[in-house]
């Protein structure tokens, strides 16, 4: 089992680097279907496994290139550091077969959002303009 565990986790950092997704699209349903968790177990669980390394090491290869926005950043996880503690409110006292429809409903809805948009054309290219007006 611990190799299974560990096979998940590296699953999920290789996602978390090349998507950019949160290691509980992937932690969640793994530890469900592969680990026999309860929803709220896998939540909680993936929870604590994404404190630590939460894309730390995407993030820096990311910074080197320019491709961060901290001051967003640092407001979006001030957001999500009390609508974490509101969801967990909201989760906890929920039963894990209705916990588990919501999460289901939650991946349904974003992979249909992300499949309509990458099935529309993609815009043309904008040409950056200097500040003497010249491309």
């Amino acid at each position: 089992m611990p190799f299974i565990v560990l096979l998940i986790g590296l699953c999920a950092g290789v996602l978390v680097g090349l998507l950019g997704i949160g290691g509980g699209v992937l932690l969640v349903p793994a530890m469900v279907h592969m680990l026999h968790m309860d929803q709220h177990a896998a939540q909680g669980t993936s929870l604590f496994v994404l404190l630590p390394p939460i894309g730390l090491g995407a993030l820096l290869e990311y910074r080197k290139k320019g491709d961060v926005d901290l001051r967003a950043g640092i407001f979006c996880a001030i957001g999500m550091l009390f609508g974490g503690y509101i969801g967990g409110l909201i989760a906890v006292p929920m039963s894990s077969a209705r916990l588990t429809q919501w999460f289901g409903v939650f991946l349904m809805i974003s992979a249909l959002l992300l499949w309509g948009k990458a099935s529309k054309p993609a815009p043309p290219p904008r040409l950056a303009i200097s500040p003497e007006g010249q491309p």
